[in-house]
C-alpha cells in the first residue's frame, strides 16, 4: 500500500503519514490516530527501519510559523510580555517541532512584508481583526485567531480565552464573599473581552440576586490599552461613579487589569479602603501587574500558557489536515486565584 493513498484515507498529507511512521511524537494525535486506523485496516506495517528508502537517521520537521499582531507596531513596549511568553515557551519545548516569527502591521488593512516574500507555514492573527481583502490573500494559509475575537464573524479557526465563564466566575467568588450589592467597572468597554465578561458578569449577579451595576468609561477613549494605559482621568471618572452610588456596591469586579494600579490608587484617594469599603476580582493576571500593585486582590488567571500551547497545537493540527472542512473553536477556561492579602 501506498503513503499517499493512506494519506487521502486518513485525511493528511503524504509527509504527514511519514511523520507519523518515522516520528510520532511530533504528529497532532487525532491525525496519528487516524492514519493508523488506515494502516491496521489494511494490515499495513512499514519496513524496518534499516530497510527504508531514504536516510536512516531524519531530524524533526520544523514548520515555519508566524505570529501577526494585526494593528501593532514592531517594538511596542506593552507587548513585550507577550511576545516574551511566546519565547520562552518555544524554547521550553524539546521537539523543536515550530519556528516562530514575530510580524506586525500598522492596520488591519495591511499584509506585513514577509507574509508575502517569505514560506510560512501558518500563521496565528492576535490583535485587530484583518479587512476582508487582507484575508482573502490568505486564502491558501492555515491561520487560526488567538485571544477574543473583535466580532463572532471571523470565518476561522479561533483559540480564546473564556470570557463568559470569567464574568460568571467573578459574580460567583463576590456572593460567596458576602457581597449582595456588586459592580463592574472598566475602561475601553467596546473591546470585546470587555463586553462578554461584563455581559455574563451582569447575566449571572441578577440570576444570584445580587444588586448590580455596570460603571463603564467612555465607549471610544481615544486610545487603546493595547498600545497604552488608560488616562487617569478614566480611572478617576469611575471612581467617582461608583460613590455616587446609594448604596454603594462593595464588591468589584475588574474585567481586565492593565488599569488595576491606577485604579486602587483612585480608590484610596477617594477615601476608600480595602476590607472595609471594598473588595476587587479582577478578570485576569499579568505578573507583572499583579506584582507591583498596592495591594493582592482575587484574580482569574486566563492561563495565557494554556492558549498559547492550544493555538499552537492547533494550528499545527490544520496544517497536517488541509481537507478537514469547517471552523473550529478552542475556549480555555480560567483559574482563580485566591487574594494574597
Amino acid at each position: 500500500m501506498l503513503i499517499s493513498e493512506i494519506a487521502k484515507q486518513a485525511s493528511v498529507s503524504p509527509s504527514t503519514v511519514s511523520r507519523a511512521i518515522n516520528q510520532p511524537e511530533i504528529v497532532a494525535p487525532e491525525s496519528l490516530a487516524r492514519i493508523r486506523a488506515v494502516m491496521k485496516k489494511h494490515d499495513y506495517t512499514p519496513a524496518p527501519l534499516n530497510r527504508r528508502r531514504g536516510p536512516k537517521t531524519r531530524k524533526p520537521v520544523t514548520l515555519r510559523l508566524g505570529v501577526w499582531f494585526v494593528g501593532a507596531k514592531a517594538g511596542n513596549p506593552s507587548l513585550n510580555w507577550f511576545q516574551e511568553r511566546i519565547t520562552e515557551l518555544q524554547e521550553r519545548n524539546p521537539r523543536s517541532r515550530v519556528e516562530l516569527q514575530m510580524l506586525f502591521s500598522n492596520s488591519a488593512n495591511e499584509l506585513p512584508r514577509a507574509l508575502t516574500t517569505e514560506k510560512l507555514d501558518g500563521i496565528i492573527i492576535q490583535g485587530q481583526e484583518p479587512g476582508a481583502e487582507v484575508m482573502a490573500k490568505l486564502s491558501n494559509l492555515p491561520c487560526v485567531w488567538f485571544m477574543t475575537r473583535r466580532s463572532e464573524e471571523f470565518p476561522g479557526d479561533y483559540v480564546e480565552p473564556n470570557n463568559e465563564e470569567n464574568g460568571r466566575m467573578a459574580a460567583d467568588y463576590l456572593a460567596r464573599q458576602g457581597h449582595t450589592n456588586v459592580a463592574v467597572l472598566t475602561t475601553d468597554p467596546g473591546y470585546s473581552a470587555n463586553i462578554r465578561r461584563v455581559h455574563a458578569f451582569m447575566d449571572r449577579a441578577k440570576e444570584l440576586g445580587l444588586i448590580a451595576h455596570q460603571i463603564l468609561g467612555k465607549e471610544d477613549p481615544g486610545i487603546s490599552y493595547l498600545e497604552i494605559a488608560p488616562l487617569n482621568s478614566e480611572t478617576e471618572m469611575l471612581v467617582r461613579l461608583l460613590t455616587e452610588q446609594n448604596p454603594r456596591p462593595s464588591g468589584l469586579y475588574i474585567p481586565v487589569d492593565h488599569f488595576a494600579g491606577a485604579f486602587f490608587r483612585a480608590l484610596r484617594n477617594a477615601g476608600l479602603q480595602r476590607n472595609k469599603d471594598f473588595e476587587v476580582i479582577l478578570g485576569n493576571f499579568n505578573p507583572l501587574i499583579y506584582n507591583n500593585l498596592e495591594h493582592h486582590p482575587a484574580a482569574l488567571d486566563i492561563n495565557l500558557s494554556t492558549l498559547i500551547h492550544k493555538v499552537i497545537d492547533h494550528l499545527v493540527w490544520r496544517i497536517d489536515n488541509p481537507a478537514s472542512v469547517g471552523r473550529m473553536g478552542i475556549k480555555v477556561s480560567p483559574t482563580l486565584r485566591p487574594a494574597l492579602d
